[in-house]
This record gives C-alpha cells, structure tokens and sequence, in this order.
C-alpha cells in the first residue's frame, strides 16, 4: 500500500512535517509531492486534491483524497493497526488524542507570533503574555501525558506515537525562537528536534534558498542546535572515493567535499541534503565509515 504525500516546503510548513513525520517514523509506504507555497503556484497545485486546499494533504491507494492532519492521522492509524501510531493503552490513547485533537484547535497566538522555521535560533525574542499563555498550556498539557503514560522522559506515551508528531513543530518553535520551558520539556523538545527523520527533513529544506527569507525577524541568530553546522561542502568535478551514489546506486555526478575526501552523488538534490547535514544520512555515513575502515 502506497500513499502520495502533498506538502509545503520544508523550512516553514509546519503541518507538512506533521504528515510527513506520519509515514516516515512508522514505516508506512509513500511518495513525496511538493506543493509550491512560495513559489506562487499553490493553487494551481492543488487542483487535483481539490476541495482540500492545505497542505499536507493525503492520496490514498484508491484515489480518496483526505484533507486535515488529524483525519489523516486517523485514517493512518485504522489502515495500519500493527504500526501503533496510537498508545496501546486505552488511557494513553485517550489521552494522546485529546493533545492532538487540542493541538490542531489551539495555539493561535503561538503559531502566529512563532512561525515555524528550521534555518537557525533567534537570539532575542520576546514572547507576548498570550504566547506565554500558551507555552503553560503546553506544559500543563505534557505533564498531564507523562502522569498517564508514567514516562518521565523520552517520547510522551512511553513508545513515540502521534502525539511526539504533533508537538514536533512545537518543539522547532521553543527552540527556533529561545521560548522558556522547564528544562526538562527543553531536553523533550531538543529529542524531538534531534530525530534522524526530523534532521533529514530540515536538511531536505536546506537544499532551497530563499530570498527574501519567510518570517525574517530584526533579530541575531544562532546555528541550529542540530546538525546545523556542516563541514561539508559542494565541490565542482573531480574524482570521488565513492563511484555510486550512496542513495540510488546510480553513478555519480555530482560532488561535496568533508573531511578532506570528496563523495559523489546521483544528482544535486543528493548532494546538496548530504552538504546541509552529513550525520543525518545513514546511508552516507555507512558508506564513508567503511571506506575509512578498509
């Protein structure tokens, strides 16, 4: 069973990580489609998904159209039983749905004043009292989950599940901009942050330059907490250590240099995401580590 995914672009499309995250973490079978949220073509886009008019938006094997990330969810959820995007317990399932359920209603003032964005952390920024309103809602919400659940650290519900999904973006928001929590849902958030699913998504995002850059603020800023510094970098021609890409196995074409060595990949967009973020990429590191250790 195969799904067609619709999303925004990956910076800023805080609800399109949610549905990627969706398919992503719980081994479901998908294909990505980009939607142009920038680029002035979103309607257009989203023609053939019509009446869903945001993304993410979910193409099931039969041609059904869902619309919303928490039908989406739910949809994923009664498809895949065995992948337990839900708590198993009652009580945490419950529960979990209640956060997501209030997740997608609330947090206006939050997601307003805080759009979500993956390049790097605002030093400075000064939250207003009804953004501070809901940062003690979060909190308040979270502690409720861990007393179910008995999970004092880690994912919410003990096990990941589509409530770690849902805060995702939240998370990227308490650290994006420097908002105070406890330190304890600071490290809950930086987890979150530090997934290798959610550090491939931000290094996809950073393969794009935007100019003027969304949501720009008159503030300094700091590297992203994770993988946010590279030391790699693109390079034009040359020979590389590796003759296949990492990736697809095709043969190489494109190129980036770390460390001294030069890897080669399939095409630009395979280079350009393993530059943004090397250690993300399973696949990239496997293969330098055995070639370093041969």
């Amino acid at each position: 069973m195969t799904y067609d995914l619709f999303i925004g672009d990956r910076l800023f499309s805080s609800w399109s990580l949610r549905g990627w995250l969706m398919l992503e973490k719980f081994g479901l079978h998908y294909r990505s489609q980009m939607i142009g949220l920038y680029s002035g073509t979103m309607a257009e886009d989203m023609k053939a998904l019509a009446p869903a008019r945001l993304v993410p938006a979910l193409s099931l094997p039969d041609g059904t159209v869902v619309g919303e990330s928490l039908a989406m969810a739910e949809t994923l959820a009664e498809n895949h039983p065995e992948a337990g995007l839900w708590p198993q317990d009652p009580s945490a399932r419950a529960t979990a749905r209640w956060l997501c359920a209030e997740m997608v209603a609330g947090f206006n003032t939050l997601r307003a004043e805080c759009p979500m964005q993956l390049m790097h952390c605002w030093q400075g920024f000064t939250p207003s009292s009804e953004t501070r309103a809901d940062l003690e809602r979060i909190e308040t919400l979270w502690a409720h989950a861990r007393a179910v659940s008995g999970s004092e650290t880690g994912p919410l519900f003990g096990e990941y599940s589509l409530a770690d999904v849902f805060f995702t973006p939240v998370a990227a928001r308490i650290i994006g901009y420097g908002l105070l929590v406890s330190e304890a849902n600071k490290d809950y958030c930086l987890e979150l942050l530090s997934d290798p699913t959610v550090r491939q998504w931000r290094a996809m995002g950073m393969t794009v330059t935007y100019e003027p850059f969304p949501y720009a603020l008159d503030l300094p800023s700091k590297t992203w907490p994770i993988g946010g510094q590279s030391d790699a970098r693109p390079i034009e021609g040359g020979s590389s250590v590796n003759d296949a890409c990492p990736y697809s196995g095709k043969p190489v074409s494109h190129f980036l240099e770390l460390n001294g060595q030069r890897w080669g990949f399939c095409n630009q967009f395979c280079r350009d995401k393993t530059v943004a973020d090397p250690a993300a990429w399973p696949k990239f590191t496997e293969m330098a580590s055995a070639v370093n250790h041969s």
